[in-house]
């Protein structure tokens, strides 16, 4: 006999066992399935052990910025074996710790590939299930290429399991997989290329402080080519031989390890959405805005395989994962709430947003007042030895509205979480710039910055 739910959750990162814990709290018969390790992209090949390794990269990189100011950074070196080691110390107990804790609240913990049967019911191998409700969380994958060699580029997953840093790396695409990397690599004694098709980077950040960062890369000996398209990527005697071009111009690298970081996409392919009347595009699965399927209205999709307003990060997949689960629970019309959630790039220092960008505040027709500080003489960037540090934080000249706040600097992807905090609950720059800091520290620079 077929098995029934009341739920089954197609994914195991944060939008799905989210989701889970929510429904099972409220007494539903919960199942939820994955082909992978229990955990998804973040805490097992994303997020975290990215942390983990940026972590002696930046060890090194503050040993380094100190040089002639009290230490003496060649006694220093990083053993990327052991770091790689220390990183599988969280990773490895995780997908136990996941699981354990779903079945720990009754929920059914499944293992295979998930693909739909039809409309309500869900196939794992030759075994079916049927549920009132299916949550697709599944995420997203690396961006399938169809250039000659892309077999040869390794993944995020595979780039933190090497046990060995090659002496030469190339990273495909201008984005947050291959910046962070990029730094990571860089610090640790890599010579590091980059190439990207575009000549902006990092949209979806202040291009002010992009530029600041993109030379502060340069300046870590980074190469840097911009409007460079990958055409092939060929092995040759124990190497790779990087083909790319340039207004017309044919380049080459020879290189020791290829990272693929151009882009993501959803994992949607081995679903078969088509059998359940699932409606999908390029961005993901098609929902409306309380994250049910437009097409489909047993059907929910939650996390970075939904096609959403949300930037796919962790603590969306976590508002959508609650949202989807309210909204299955109570019959609500509940919304995201996507307002103050910060973006960060993990670099060296780190790229920090939150809210509007410049021109997106300018475009809404209000009295936008810029208010920009290059802080790298400030006594908190002085103090560590990191010159790169600025910041434009973007105020309502009329209300007093914090719109945006942008920063590159050491700490600023902690300070970005106050401004998060002011733009979420309404704070006025006033009101954030009476606050009483702890001193000195990062913090206490807010009301200079303001």
């Amino acid at each position: 006999m077929m098995d029934i739910y009341d739920l089954i959750v197609l994914g195991t990162g944060t939008a799905a066992t989210t989701a889970a814990h929510k429904c099972a709290s409220a007494g539903w018969r919960v199942a939820i399935v994955d082909e992978l390790p229990y955990g998804g992209t973040c805490p097992l090949r994303g997020c975290d052990p990215k942390k983990i390794l940026r972590r002696g990269a930046e060890v090194a990189s503050a040993a380094r910025l100190m040089d002639g100011k009290g230490i003496r950074p060649n006694e220093m070196a990083v053993d990327w074996a052991d770091l790689v080691s220390f990183k599988r110390s969280f990773t490895e107990a995780m997908p136990d710790r996941i699981e354990g804790a779903l079945r720990k609240q009754g929920i059914v913990t499944l293992h295979g590939s998930a693909r739909f049967t039809g409309p309500d019911t869900v196939a794992i191998g030759r075994q079916e299930y049927k549920a009132q409700n299916v949550l697709i969380a599944t995420g997203a994958g690396p961006r399938p290429l169809d250039e000659p060699g892309a077999q040869h580029l390794v993944d995020n997953a595979g780039f933190m399991e090497l046990d060995k840093l090659p002496k030469r790396v190339l990273f495909v695409g201008g984005g947050y997989v291959s910046f962070e990397f990029a730094h990571i690599c860089a610090r640790v004694g890599s010579k590091v290329t980059i190439i990207s098709r575009d000549k902006h980077l990092l949209k979806a950040f202040d291009p002010d402080l992009v530029d600041r960062l993109v030379a502060r890369s340069r300046e870590e000996g980074m190469d840097i080519e911009l409007a460079t398209s990958l055409l092939s990527v060929e092995r040759r005697d124990g190497a790779f031989v990087v083909t790319g071009e340039r207004e017309g111009k044919r380049l080459t690298w020879e290189v020791d390890l290829v990272v693929h970081g151009a882009g993501r996409t959803p994992a949607v392919e081995a679903l078969e959405l088509e059998t359940a009347g699932v409606d999908f595009s390029k961005k993901g699965v098609t929902v409306d805005a309380t994250l049910r399927s437009v097409s489909n209205p047993s059907v929910f999709a939650a996390g970075d395989v939904a096609d959403t307003p949300g930037a796919p990060l962790t603590p969306v997949a976590a508002i959508e994962g609650k949202v989807a689960a309210s909204n299955m629970l109570r019959k609500e019309d509940v919304e995201p709430d996507y307002s103050g959630v910060p973006s960060v790039v993990f670099t060296i220092p780190e790229l920090a947003r939150v809210g509007m960008l410049e021109a997106e505040a300018k475009e809404t027709g209000r009295n936008v007042s810029v208010r920009f500080n290059d802080t790298g003489d400030w006594f908190s960037n002085m103090r560590v030895g990191e010159s790169c540090a600025a910041v434009k934080i973007l105020v309502d000249e009329n209300s007093d509205e914090i719109l945006g706040a942008h920063l590159i600097g050491p700490g600023y992807a902690e300070l970005v979480n106050l401004f998060g905090l002011a733009i979420k609950v309404g704070l006025t720059a006033t009101e954030l710039k009476s606050m009483t800091p702890a001193y000195p520290t990062v913090g206490s620079d807010i009301g200079s910055m303001l």
